[in-house]
């Protein structure tokens, strides 16, 4: 692809070069070879990516040195570089060869293909699933009865999509991810003790460009809906449990688990081991620091956009960092002058 190309879909300024100059690749800058494509944020990385041997930089706006004309490597402005060096690699990638079905793979009768879909080694389609154009299915993929999976999507080998799953287009679900199980939700017999499972028939909807870590479990809907809205990212090894409702462009990082019936709202970022209870409600833009929690039925919001909550019950950094400094000042008037407890 030609950088003329790159700067009418993705923007930009190019401050140096010819908008002809042809762009393969990107890679890192002391990796980077002829015809790669690289990134620089601050003046070190800027001076550093002008002697190497790639053949482009995107740098921040007005960051192009005046000393760059005796650099061979041309150079686009943009105001997030990272960004920008980001989507042009999924604009660099040129789509894998379409490789048709398998033939030791399971098809079930009138499963629907698009153009250009490759059905893995071993992978089992169910009966009256559809597959859309130029999506991938892994081996020994289990793609349910009656699954529905977009365009463009990628299913690693060994994730399984339960019946009463849809797939938006350009998902990506990495390898062991377990899609539509059943919800953990049971009522008790007070008499007996004994536990029966509350209905789990309702369905999973994972709409466009999210992304799945491996070994990450969905549960389906009880009677409605779990839904993953467009542009989420979540992490390997989270588990999100029946009826919640994660918010666009979320973030959910490793270890993390949410409780039944919860929500969380659009730009939100769970880090990572975050606790969530049943029913809570984590706002827009909410960031959670690692291992918070947020106990049963619980609102949580951000009062300025952004703003780090931690702890358990989450609450601001800033608040957490008194009380911790207070128990601190409280631990050592209990000690004697000698660094002894004093009996209190």
């Amino acid at each position: 692809m030609i950088l003329g190309e790159l700067i009418e879909k993705l923007g930009g300024r190019l401050v140096k070069g010819s908008e002809e100059t042809e762009i393969l690749s990107v890679a890192s800058v002391d990796k980077a070879t002829t015809f790669d494509l690289i990134f620089a944020t601050d003046e070190l990385s800027v001076q550093a990516a002008l002697k190497s041997a790639a053949t482009a930089v995107v740098v921040n706006l007005g960051a192009a040195p005046h000393e760059s004309e005796n650099s061979r490597v041309e150079i686009i402005e943009y105001n997030e570089p990272r960004l920008w060096f980001s989507r042009a690699a999924k604009l660099l990638i040129n789509p894998p060869l379409a490789l048709g079905v398998h033939p030791s793979a399971v098809i079930g009768k009138q499963v629907k293909f698009g153009s250009n879909v490759t059905i893995s080694p071993h992978a089992v389609i169910g009966d009256n699933a559809s597959i859309g154009s130029t999506t991938r299915v892994g081996s020994g993929a289990i793609v349910g009865v009656g699954v529905t999976i977009g365009s463009y999507c990628r299913i690693f080998p060994r994730a399984v999509l339960y019946p009463g799953t849809t797939v938006g287009d350009r998902v990506i679900i990495h390898a062991g991810a377990v899609l539509g199980a059943d919800g953990f939700g049971y009522v008790r017999d007070p008499l007996t003790g004994e536990y029966t499972q509350f209905p789990q028939q309702g369905k999973l909807v994972i709409e466009d460009d999210v992304e799945i870590g491996a070994n990450t479990t969905i549960d389906r809907g009880a009677l409605a809906e779990t839904r993953i809205r467009r542009g989420a990212k979540i992490d390997n090894l989270v588990h999100i449990g029946h009826n919640c409702d994660i918010g666009e462009d979320v973030v959910i990082v490793a270890l993390t688990g949410i409780s039944g019936s919860s929500t969380v709202g659009k730009g939100a970022i769970l880090a990572g081991q975050v606790g969530i209870g049943d029913h809570a409600h984590i706002g827009p833009g909410v960031v959670l620091g690692g291992q918070a929690g947020v106990f049963n039925g619980k609102t949580v919001k951000s009062d300025s956009g952004g703003e780090v909550l931690y702890g358990t019950p989450a609450r601001p950094l800033r608040q957490v960092l008194r009380e911790q400094a207070a128990l601190a000042k409280l631990a050592k008037t209990d000690m004697g002058p000698g660094g002894e407890d004093s009996g209190f």
